[in-house]
């Protein structure tokens, strides 16, 4: 069976992959990286493997099915959060500072706001 990983090379993406004995790595920028993931899901459509048509199809939410989120620094100093979700194995998202403040100020501003609010505005 192959093996396949997905990691973070600085700003770009590394696609590994491994049979047997034999593995070969491919780094791509995220122009590259889009380019695949939309030459990919049109091969799956082609085949019958996805329901879903066109670029304009809706992202598929994934529950986080970790039993802890690990949130943490890098060597840099970034900021790291550790989870899985759904059949994904599990995986590390690194934070520039903006990033991090964006997300902790988005979810603080939800967490604030009444439920009934919450839901009205799509439950996000």
């Amino acid at each position: 069976m192959a093996g396949i990983s997905v990691t973070l090379e600085g700003d770009n993406i590394q696609l590994a992959f491994q049979k047997g004995e034999q593995s070969t790595a491919v780094v791509m920028d995220p122009h590259a990286a889009r380019s695949l993931v939309k030459a990919l899901s049109q091969l799956l459509i082609a085949i019958g493997e996805s329901g879903e048509t066109g670029d304009d199809a809706p992202e598929e939410l994934v529950e986080v099915t970790s039993s802890t989120i690990d949130v943490g620094t890098d060597e840099h100093g970034l900021a790291v959060v550790g989870l899985q979700a759904g059949l994904m194995p599990p995986f590390l998202l690194r934070l520039k500072d903006d990033e991090a403040r964006h997300i902790a100020t988005s979810l603080l501003e939800i967490l604030n706001s009444p439920r009934d609010v919450r839901t009205s505005h799509g439950d996000h």
